[in-house]
């Protein structure tokens, strides 16, 4: 079994800063893909972020030049630094990754979710 871990989420002002972690933990022998997906409330849940395992990212188009996704391969852990955040960045975000018991088998997995709320 893989368990992912969120942190960092909360409350903050517009123009403020949060930075989210998801460490995953278990029988992982590797990760592929790993993103941050959001749903606002009434909305629906739409792709943050992606990071491969070589390293290359993709962005919605929303949160280019504000957001950066990366990942410690080391520690299977992907983290999403958020910058200039605005009241539309209020959402719960969840993390997915693409993970590897087996060199054979892989199954996706979810983080539990983290609100960030952007308010003053």
């Amino acid at each position: 079994q893989v368990q992912l871990l969120e942190s960092g989420g909360g409350l903050v002002q517009p123009g403020g800063s949060l930075r989210l972690s998801c460490a995953a933990s278990g029988s992982i022998f590797s990760i592929n893909a790993m993103s941050w997906y959001r749903q606002a409330p009434g909305k629906q849940r739409e792709l943050v972020a992606t990071v491969s395992k070589g390293g290359m990212t993709n962005y919605a188009d929303s949160v280019k030049g504000r957001f950066t996704i990366s990942r410690d391969n080391a520690k299977n852990t992907v983290y999403l630094q958020m910058n200039s955040l605005k009241p539309e960045d209020t959402a719960v975000y969840s993390c997915n990754m693409g993970v590897k018991s087996t060199r054979f088998l892989e199954y996706d997995y979810w983080g539990q979710g983290t609100q960030v709320t952007v308010s003053s």
